[in-house]
This record gives C-alpha cells, structure tokens and sequence, in this order.
C-alpha cells in the first residue's frame, strides 16, 4: 500500500545488507507491511532475528491498533517472546478512534494482548 519503495521485502533488504557488508547495519521489521506483503509472520521473524533490532506494529486491514484486523498479535508477541527477541516493538499505528483522546482508548489493547507499557 506504500507503492515506489526501492526495497519491497525484507529478504531483500538482508541480500542489500550483506552486499554492504557492514557490521552496523541491521533490519526494521515492520509487521503491517510484512503481512500486507507476504504473510508467514512467525516463519519469517523466525528465520531473520538475527538480523532484525527493531521492530514495529500495526494491524492488517486498516493500519489500526492490534485486535482491529487479522493478525493474531497476541500470538506473535509470545512467538517473539519464545525466539529471545530483546529490543523494542513500537507502535506505528492509526488509532482507529480518531476523536480526541481516542489514542488513550485506543491502548486497551495492551493489556488484552498480554502486554504492558
């Protein structure tokens, strides 16, 4: 839904990254655009945590908050979990309630999910 971008998959950014060859450099995982691309989540992130320090939410239709789509992030944040993942996993999402204070509502999500802020 991001047409134009010179790197489309994150296999594709690993074979640019060892191409590169550097030490410092490292792969964002963005979730919503993982799925929206190719699906297969916890295969995928499986197979490229070694390389991935960061990575980033937001559920698939829509860019909202998780439990408004079709990814089960409740099991993929205990899948993560499981694999040893230790960084970050920020929210880049569109708050689905779009009135003021709707962000605030909308983090109920959290806890539903297992997870705390």
């Amino acid at each position: 839904d991001m047409p134009g971008y010179f790197v489309n998959r994150p296999r594709q950014a690993i074979e640019l990254m060892d191409e590169v060859g550097s030490d410092n450099v490292f792969l964002q995982y963005d979730i919503y655009h993982a799925q929206r691309m190719e699906g297969e989540l916890a295969n995928t992130i499986r197979d490229l945590l070694p390389r991935i320090h960061h990575m980033q939410l937001a559920d698939t239709p829509g860019r909202h908050e998780p439990g408004t789509g079709e990814i089960d992030h409740r099991f993929l944040f205990k899948h993560i979990d499981a694999l040893g993942y230790a960084g970050w996993i920020g929210c880049e999402y569109k708050p689905r309630d779009a009135t003021p204070g709707g962000t605030d509502r909308g983090l109920g999500w959290v806890a539903a999910h297992g997870q705390s802020l």
